[in-house]
């Protein structure tokens, strides 16, 4: 049995060589846990020994987040130089900012810094009269904490690429990027941000559909936008950006998901008029006919032209790209869907992402156009819902449930 295209592989029996190194792993496993929480147990996240400790034990098991907190304690009860008056951090992580990192290839280069402690700035000399050594402190201090913050990121590189759906990593770079805003002047704080989208890239390069980077991407974008860093939008370049991973995988949900949520903020930003939202819509409708005409039975394609078409029909209360719409400009986009749907099905009959889109899209054409019933059988929802009830007649509660959900609201229409 596949599971996402991975083949499982018969387990064999293991042999004693392999049984006695698995119990050699336990055990330094085992060790290195009970070091770290003697030490824990004692507030000793000062300890220059520690910090390598956790280093160790999460390289073995990075999903122990109890060890990625410690790694924190270790790095604010020390590690790192204090922030200036009224930026210390709570003893609560703070978790509510993006991320950002260096180049990821020089941090792959030199993650194995972490084991080692990385050099405390609080040991530097702190002035207080103002003088040329309280400014070479003062850069000396944001020097070591920039070095560590990024030799931080680079440790975690390895790990992600081996484990990269492990919530903690991505929470604890996300921390780190936090401190990064904190302690080094905005400058190299944006640098440090900004060089994180090459690393988001690669994994997404690796795995197209991998949520926690699609999730951490958003993150990182809406940060970056903020006065905290660049203060600019970045709306054009991530729109441009779904662009180029649709074409490069028709069924990324998540580069369609994307899109659907940057087109409000990006028709604002351009100033469009109702022409240009029109001409905009069209754009949209012809991109995912496209990816339709390839792969008819995806069914992320379907969705987004569900959403396109909920666009184009609105809903009370709810907005929309396309506000001003006339009923006349409504009826016509949804014939011409429904007939280009039609169309597909001439090659495609038994799909039925196809029957559902057009159930919906008959139905709305019936509000539209209250009491007038068209002649064909197409124009009537409930013979698309036929289709799907011999389609798929296993869900047939489901179908019932359409069935008055139509005649409801082809009721409510008429009142």
């Amino acid at each position: 049995m596949d599971n996402h295209g991975i083949a499982r592989v018969a387990r064999t029996a293991r042999t004693e060589e392999q049984r006695q190194q698995d119990l050699d792993k336990i055990q330094k496993y085992k060790q290195l846990d009970d070091a770290i929480r003697d030490k824990t147990s004692r507030h000793a996240y000062d300890d220059p020994t520690l910090f390598p400790l956790t280093s160790k034990l999460l390289r073995l098991n990075p999903e122990y987040y109890t060890i990625w907190n410690v790694r924190r304690r270790c790095l604010t009860s020390g590690l790192l130089s204090r922030p200036s008056a009224g930026s210390w951090p709570s003893t609560a992580s703070p978790s509510t900012s993006p991320s950002a990192t260096t180049n990821p290839s020089s941090a792959v280069s030199s993650s194995s810094s972490s084991a080692a402690i990385p050099p405390n700035p609080a040991s530097l000399t702190t002035g207080k009269s103002g003088t040329t050594a309280d400014v070479e402190s003062a850069v000396d201090s944001t020097d070591a904490d920039s070095e560590i913050l990024r030799s931080e990121l680079a440790f975690t590189v390895p790990l992600l690429l081996e484990f990269p759906k492990c919530y903690w990593i991505w929470k604890y770079r996300k921390w780190i990027l936090e401190q990064a805003i904190l302690r080094l002047p905005r400058p190299l704080a944006s640098n440090v941000w900004e060089g994180e989208l090459a690393l988001v890239y690669k994994m997404l390069v690796k795995d197209r559909r991998n949520f926690h980077a699609w999730g951490y991407r958003r993150y990182l974008v809406a940060r970056l936008e903020s006065a905290d860093l660049l203060g600019r939008s970045l709306v054009e370049d991530e729109f441009a950006y779904t662009t180029k991973m649709i074409r490069g995988d028709l069924s990324n949900f998540s580069a369609w998901h994307n899109r659907s949520r940057l087109m409000f903020r990006l028709l604002d930003e351009r100033g469009a008029d109702d022409e240009a939202r029109a001409a905009f819509l069209d754009t949209e409708l012809n991109l995912v006919q496209e990816a339709l005409n390839v792969g008819p039975e995806d069914q992320s394609l379907w969705y987004y032209h569900r959403y396109l078409i909920s666009q184009v029909i609105g809903s009370k209360g709810m907005p929309t790209i396309t506000p001003n719409l006339t009923d006349g400009r409504k009826i016509s986009y949804l014939e011409q869907e429904c007939e280009f749907i039609r169309d597909l099905l001439q090659d495609f009959p038994d799909i039925k992402w196809p029957y559902e889109a057009l159930l919906e899209y008959a139905l709305a054409l019936r509000k539209l156009r209250p009491g007038i019933k068209g002649e064909e059988q197409e124009d009537d929802p409930n013979f698309w819902l036929g289709k799907l009830r011999k389609l798929d007649a296993m869900q047939t509660g489901r179908w019932n449930d359409v069935e008055r959900d139509i005649e409801r609201q082809l009721a409510d229409s008429i009142i």
